[in-house]
């Protein structure tokens, strides 16, 4: 299998929203978009992310039309603490604020206008284990 291209697509309400909010804070530019779809690429993502419609005739397939739901879309990023200062002065909803995992991963989550949770991530190298007494 050669493959030449990856895309995440994303199934929301307002399209327009989600690509606004992608293209503002984390951006993303847009490849192309039509009535219910937007592809948005970006330099260093290597993908495409795709918002399309909730309930469009054309998805397939239908069982799949949903939001979604139950989805993280992660980037890891250089300096994590720059990110989450810079989207908060931008007013960007943080969900979960951040923190840092005992195994290096520091992150935080935060959501688009439709409820699609991001979360960025920097590995950091793992605290040492403490020596234990005899």
């Amino acid at each position: 299998m050669n493959i030449t291209a990856t895309a995440v697509s994303l199934n929301v309400a307002d399209v327009e929203a989600s690509a606004a909010w992608a293209q503002r804070h984390l951006g993303f530019t847009e490849a192309m978009s039509a009535d219910g779809f937007c592809s948005l690429e970006h330099p260093q993502a290597g993908m495409n992310l795709i918002y399309l419609r909730t309930g469009l005739a054309s998805f397939k397939p239908a069982s799949a039309a949903g939001p979604a739901d139950g989805l993280l879309v992660v980037f890891t990023v250089d300096d994590i603490d720059t990110e989450y200062a810079r989207l908060r002065a931008e007013g960007v909803e943080v969900v979960t604020p951040i923190e840092t995992e005992p195994w290096g991963e520091r992150y935080f989550q935060m959501t688009d206008p439709n409820g699609v949770v991001f979360q960025l991530v920097q590995w950091v190298m793992p605290a040492s284990p403490q020596p234990t007494a005899p």
